[in-house]
């Protein structure tokens, strides 16, 4: 790997049109340099960064496709660091970490990242979230060219509007009476399940199948975190939004009323 011009704590190849970029943060070198060399092999260009303030100029500056991100690290640590990103971009991030309470993990969703794993992890798990939620933002690494959208059709991904609500798959756009709201590709994905039948409960079962069409497993505290942190970001705009209703022990539904 060839050292850029980012920082001393960046190692990349030389960048190609056709490969998606993802950024390592983590303050173990083995670590990045393993998962570096094996996204590699799966037809990835990496970043990797051995600390949060490293990590966010240079995301700042020049945003890669996806990051992953441990929690644990020094001068500023991934939950900081997913914070002050949030603030800017709607970049997806997994969170990859030693860290296995639950309250961590929903901090995690809560603060806007797309996906969680624990350590110790498996590579080839790794790699099917990262396509899985590359696929989803439409930025794969080609081989995909069919809607992964949990079983949408091509036509169903044009913009529509339920009531207040505009989505524009093509363009990753959300506005609710006009104002625009920014959602990470996995609340996005969700929404869209949940906004195209409005009434129609949706098991979190469904909602899985809509956002990890890959048969990645995540179990259901995952999609009510992202429920959670999309209703949250819905209110900033209008106080009074309902549209996303929870039907305990059945789903969720979306109201256009």
């Amino acid at each position: 790997m060839d050292q850029t011009n980012d920082s001393p704590e960046t190692i990349s190849p030389l960048r190609r049109k056709d490969r998606p970029v993802v950024a390592l943060v983590d303050d173990d070198r083995n670590i990045l340099t393993t998962v570096s060399i094996a996204l590699q092999a799966e037809g990835f260009d990496t970043r990797v960064y051995s600390d949060g303030e490293t990590a966010l100029r240079a995301l700042s500056e020049d945003a890669p496709d996806l990051a992953v991100f441990d929690i644990k690290m020094p001068r500023m640590d991934g939950m900081e660091l997913l914070a002050r990103l949030r603030e800017r971009s709607a970049l997806p991030v997994i969170f990859l970490t030693s860290k296995d309470d639950e309250r961590d993990e929903e901090a995690g969703f809560e603060m806007g990242a797309d996906d969680y794993i624990s350590k110790p992890f498996s590579l080839r798990l790794l790699v099917a979230r990262i396509r899985a939620i590359l696929r989803r933002s439409g930025l794969d690494d080609g081989t995909a060219d069919t809607a992964q959208d949990g079983g949408q059709t091509g036509e169903s991904r044009a913009s529509f509007s339920r009531g207040q609500l505009t989505m524009d798959p093509a363009r990753h756009q959300v506005t609710w009476g006009g104002k625009p709201v920014s959602l990470t590709v996995t609340e996005f994905l969700l929404l869209e399940a949940l906004a195209h039948r409005p009434g129609v409960i949706k098991s979190r079962n469904q909602l899985m199948d809509a956002a990890y069409p890959d048969d990645v497993f995540v179990d259901d505290r995952t999609v009510d975190s992202h429920i959670k942190r999309m209703r949250r970001k819905f209110r900033q705009v209008d106080s009074s939004f309902s549209a996303i209703e929870t039907l305990y022990g059945a789903g969720y539904s979306f109201s256009d009323g």
